[in-house]
């Protein structure tokens, strides 16, 4: 089923619950994607979501070049790439190939959305007043497109260890994480 148009004001109505979210990003040829659970929605319209991205990781340099990303909400069937995305790294593995996941050409921004997940949201950098001094980016949401069905999937919320919950389900995937340096 394939997404639609959703009000970029009502974004907080996926992302305030604090899911687990799959972040892709694009710079000069290089695609990736990266598994986060640090966001926030900090205003309404326009759309402002808050990532925190270690600077660390390959996304950081790859968003912090391009100003943009899409935000992708996956449900609980895909607990284990969630896990592996978040524990394999982007300098040495072609993260959508790797998964077989389907890059899901974007509307506004060059990032593409991942076409596997419920919904994506496409991102511009806003604010950058906090990324150097906190790794803190503020985007503003450009465009956001979801599954019509079903209207609230099972989300994945990572309370740390390797451990998921999922609207009161504990999903333990700890076996599949590593230390990744």
């Amino acid at each position: 089923m394939n997404k639609q148009h959703w009000p970029l004001e009502d974004v907080r109505h996926w992302l305030e619950p604090g899911p687990v979210v799959l972040v892709s990003s694009h710079w000069q040829g290089k695609n990736n994607i990266m598994t986060l659970g640090w966001h926030t929605i900090l205003e309404f319209s326009p759309s402002l979501v808050g990532l925190m991205i270690s600077a660390g990781n390959v996304s950081y340099a790859l968003i912090h070049q391009s100003g943009e990303c899409v935000i992708n909400l996956p449900d609980a069937s895909m607990v284990d790439i969630v896990s592996g995305i978040g524990n394999c790294r982007g300098d040495s593995t072609d993260k959508f190939a790797h998964f077989d996941l389907t890059a899901e050409k974007s509307e506004l921004v060059a990032a593409p959305g991942i076409a596997e997940c419920h919904a994506s949201f496409e991102c511009r950098l806003y604010d950058d007043a906090l990324v150097e001094r906190y790794n803190f980016f503020i985007f503003e949401v450009v465009a956001a497109r979801v599954k019509p069905e079903p209207e609230w999937p099972q989300t994945l919320h990572y309370t740390g260890g390797g451990i998921f919950r999922g609207d009161g389900e504990v999903i333990d995937r700890h076996r599949l994480f590593t230390k990744v340096s």
